[in-house]
């Protein structure tokens, strides 16, 4: 059971376990589209995870890679084209590239997990909270824990963030009890930035890094703990038990099953 945490921002203010739809679920290989948030949306989702890349003339995109190769009909690094050109990519060869503004106006019931992929998106990204007045609505990462400092020092206190990876490191070395080490002081720092809760992958490097220990220091910090990405509802079952925060899955139909079954699908 998920013990009681202290609401450290609004973002959070709703019953946990959250789940959240990676890149919007796997909606037949479109992810990061306008579709797979609306399907994720009429599964009864709130809480919806993205990226974010800035365009050449600084338009914000929701989109995973820093190149379109991969998941479009399009080639190029997006930080190196303006809007008109990315604006033709389609992902899958049928669904353009959102820009993260029209998401927050489509989807205003909507949380949004932002990893924020690229320097060049910090300032658009935090010029759009403010003119939409969304920092309830955002919840900001990084692996790049300099970056995620910025944002939370540019955005004055009202924004939610995540740790990055060296906050991480240090959570992992205090539910050990070593909070004596130079890591550790990372964490207290990232934790005076307003982080509200650490998301992190069940295992790295084979590595368990989701286990007791690491739930009770978090916890113990008032930060909850939310696990990426999680397809197997073995897996997400498991992680329930254990007394995970939150799920991030592709395979959103399966993630609202098994929380229905436990009586934890809370629908919006």
């Amino acid at each position: 059971m998920t013990p009681a945490i202290r609401l450290r921002h609004p973002y959070l203010d709703h019953p946990a376990p959250l789940p959240f739809a990676h890149r919007g679920g796997d909606a037949d290989g479109l992810e990061n589209t306008a579709t797979a948030f609306r399907r994720a949306i009429g599964l009864g989702y709130r809480y919806l995870e993205t990226d974010v890349h800035a365009t050449s003339d600084g338009r914000l995109v929701a989109f995973h890679d820093p190149t379109l190769d991969r998941v479009t009909d399009s080639r190029g690094t997006i930080g190196r084209l303006p809007w008109r050109a990315v604006r033709r990519a389609r992902v899958g060869g049928r669904e353009p590239l959102p820009l993260f503004e029209d998401l927050l106006e489509e989807f205003p019931g909507a949380r949004w997990n932002v990893d924020l992929k690229a320097e060049a998106a910090l300032e658009p990204l935090l010029g759009l909270l403010r003119r939409s007045d969304a920092w309830d609505r955002v919840c900001v990462g990084s692996f790049s824990e300099a970056r995620v400092a910025r944002a939370q020092r540019l955005a004055g206190g009202r924004m939610a963030s995540s740790l990055g990876t060296r906050g991480v490191a240090g959570l992992r070395l205090r539910s050990y009890g070593r909070g004596a080490l130079p890591l550790d002081r990372l964490l207290g720092a990232a934790v005076r930035r307003s982080a509200v809760c650490v998301q992190v992958p069940e295992r790295q490097y084979g590595i368990p890094v989701v286990d007791p220990l690491f739930l009770r220091a978090a916890h113990a910090l008032g930060m909850q703990v939310h696990v990426w990405t999680v397809n197997e509802a073995d897996r997400m079952e498991a992680l329930l038990d254990l007394g995970v925060d939150g799920i991030m899955t592709d395979h959103i139909d399966t993630l609202r099953a098994v929380l229905t079954e436990r009586g934890s699908w809370v629908t919006p």
